[in-house]
């Protein structure tokens, strides 16, 4: 089955996967993530798309950004990945691909799963057990995002700002957030819509989104099962 062609609306926020091939490491130290970030914050600053909210994984990372241009994500993603492979195959004297294939995505309605989308990322090091508190962990937009922690990669989103009017009630308010956990249904629904290249919205979303991209942003729905015949 042909894949869906990858969608980037200039202005809509997307969800982004990328995972080491095999699910093998893609990090093995500090000097790693350092370096991958130093090159995504080049690498979007010279594509034009705002990053904000990342966690870099061992073996993948996650990123929350939006493009101001048609194609700007794919360069993003192309220019990062060139430096980066090349940097890591020489550290550790490999050759060959780092990522497994081309990364996912897709596109988030902002008004009501920005930052739904923004915690999900931010506990990715939580549900791996690997700290037990999201600002434990060091590679992510937690400490940005919810400790008002400086952060070169960070652009908050304009939803983001609407949590309050100085930077303490924005932080302070979206550390609220996150007292409980995230739904189990919503869990999955995120990881599904990513890894299939849909949009995950509400009905009304994804039927502008449609209009404007001219192609299927949501999973086609199965149809009934065949009867038996009988004998068979």
């Amino acid at each position: 089955m042909a894949r869906l062609a990858r969608l980037c609306l200039p202005g809509i926020p997307q969800h982004i996967i990328q995972r080491g091939i095999n699910r093998q490491a893609c990090f093995a130290s500090e000097e790693d993530f350092a370096a991958y970030a130093h090159w995504l914050d080049e690498s979007a600053r010279n594509n034009h798309v705002a990053i904000h909210a990342w966690v870099f994984m061992t073996n993948h990372v996650h990123l929350l950004v939006t493009p101001e241009s048609k194609g700007s994500l794919s360069r993003m993603m192309q220019t990062l990945g060139r430096h980066y492979v090349r940097y890591f195959n020489h550290i550790y004297r490999r050759t060959g691909p780092l990522w497994e294939g081309r990364f996912k995505s897709c596109i988030i309605d902002e008004e009501e799963y920005l930052l739904v989308c923004q915690r999900y990322i931010e506990l990715n090091p939580v549900r791996a057990g690997m700290v037990d508190r999201p600002e434990d962990y060091a590679w992510s937009s937690y400490r940005a995002n919810a400790l008002g922690l400086p952060a070169k990669l960070w652009s908050p989103h304009h939803v983001y700002l609407q949590l309050g009017q100085t930077a303490k009630e924005r932080s302070d308010s979206y550390r609220s957030l996150f007292a409980g956990h995230l739904d189990t249904e919503l869990v999955d629904r995120i990881r599904e819509t990513v890894n299939k290249g849909m949009a995950l919205g509400n009905d009304k979303f994804k039927r502008e989104v449609e209009a404007l991209s001219g192609r299927r942003v949501s999973a086609l729905k199965r149809g009934p099962k065949p009867k038996e015949r009988n004998g068979k």
